[in-house]
Formats: C-alpha cells, structure tokens, sequence
C-alpha cells in the first residue's frame, strides 16, 4: 500500500489543534534525500528543499517556524522564530511554543524524538526536538515549563522516532540519563556488543515528561529506522533527509 505523505497526531486534542508530519513520500528531492526533505542543512539543493517546504506548509494552511536546531534545551516564541526565519537567520533552539495561532511549531528529525505538546483548552501548543543529549538535559522538562499552563493540563504526542530495537548506545548515554531520571535504567537493555545498550527513546521520553507533571502521553510506536519507505534514517543511511512535525493553533 502505498505510504501516505502526512501523518497526524492520534490524541483527544482540542478541535483547534492541528499537527501534521511528513514522511518521505512526496517531494522533489532525489537520491540520497529521496522525497519530502525539508532539511536546508543536509547537502541537498536548496530549489528542491524550498518546493518541499512550501508543499509542506500549503497542506497546513500555516507557516512553520523553522529552527537552527543543536541539541540544546533551548525554547522559544514560533512567532519569534518565524520572524527571524524570513530574515533569513534562524533562531538556534529545539523548541519552539505559541500561544497566538501565528504561526506553526515546528521540529525536523530522521532519528531524534518529536515531541508535540497541546493544553486540553486549546490556547498552547509546542514542538520540541529531542536527540539522546537533549533529552538527557532537560529539554521536554524546559518546553513544558515555557507553554506557562498547569502540567497537568497538557498533551503529548510523541512522533517517529529510532526505535529501540535499533538505538545502540554506550554507557555514557545510560550514565546521562540515570543521573536525571531515577527509573531511567529501565529503558536500557544489554546489546549483543560488550559495553553497549539498546535505548528505549521513548520510555525516556515518557519518564522525562512524568518529571514535568505530564501524564496524557500518546504515540509512540514507529520506528524511522527499521521504516525505511516511510521514513529518513540517519543512523541507517548516514546522508539522508529530513522530516518535520508540526502543530498549531487554528
């Protein structure tokens, strides 16, 4: 059956939500970046990043604030990111929040979690982008903080990301995340190399946001790497594409 273009987010939000992600089909991108990259930072030509961009953001009727993203914790306006996007110098953050309705959060991942958060009032949406070292440091812990409505009114979806079947890792990434979540060993398992670690980004994820006062978590269940028609890999291919997950506010 042939892959749909856009996925969405399967969680009891507020009518006035909207989410959208990509896939890899569609698209004018051509090999390694085989479809709908929307990544302006991988080697692919800008004229073909640029069709994709605006295909994306025709299907959401809304502009997507687009992020200089580095693994940080760091969270900002989207309506401030999308200024500084049309200046043509992104804002450096991995996530972005908005309470206007201007613009569309938004995160670019081929591996790495994204995370999209909604209140059960409708007035707050966030996107955050969540590789191992974000996440280890905090940062679905800040995006809640800065959405600024009680934790236990929000919503997350977490998008594809590495499953766990695939995310090998040392005993420096297990080491990152016991030191701040205390049931954080349980998302690892023995590898079949000595030394390393099959990681449950997800569980991690869900014990993170549990820290922040999240308890409405939802998705969960893809795999970008094992997904290869669906989905950009980096951990698989190397040079590859990008997808974006967005939400916002109608």
């Amino acid at each position: 059956m042939e892959n749909p273009v856009f996925l969405h987010a399967h969680w009891p939000a507020p009518a006035r939500v909207r989410t959208l992600i990509t896939t890899r089909s569609g698209g004018i991108s051509r090999a390694p970046y085989t479809g709908l990259n929307v990544g302006d930072h991988v080697g692919d030509a800008a004229a073909a990043v640029a069709h994709n961009r605006a295909v994306v953001a025709q299907a959401a009727a809304k502009p997507l604030a687009y992020l200089q993203q580095t693994h940080s914790t760091i969270v900002v306006s989207a309506t401030e990111a999308l200024a500084a996007l049309q200046a043509g110098s992104p804002l450096n953050a991995d996530a972005s929040v908005d309470h206007s309705g201007g613009a569309a959060c938004a995160v670019m991942t081929a591996d790495c979690l994204p995370v999209l958060f909604c209140d059960r009032r409708g007035t707050a949406v966030a996107a955050a982008h969540a590789g191992w070292r974000g996440l280890a440091d905090g940062i679905l812990q800040q995006t809640v903080a800065a959405m600024a409505v009680p934790p236990q009114e929000i919503l997350a979806y977490l998008g594809p990301a590495i499953g766990p079947g695939a995310f090998e890792v040392g005993a420096e990434v297990r080491d990152a995340f016991t030191r701040l979540l205390p049931q954080a060993r349980l998302a690892f398992a023995s590898a079949a190399r000595s030394g390393k670690y099959r990681a449950d980004i997800y569980t991690l994820a869900r014990q993170a946001l549990a820290q922040a006062g999240v308890r409405a978590v939802y998705g969960g269940g893809r795999c970008t790497v094992s997904e290869a028609d669906t989905f950009f890999s980096y951990r698989r291919d190397g040079q590859t594409g990008r997808m974006v997950s967005a939400v916002w506010l109608d």
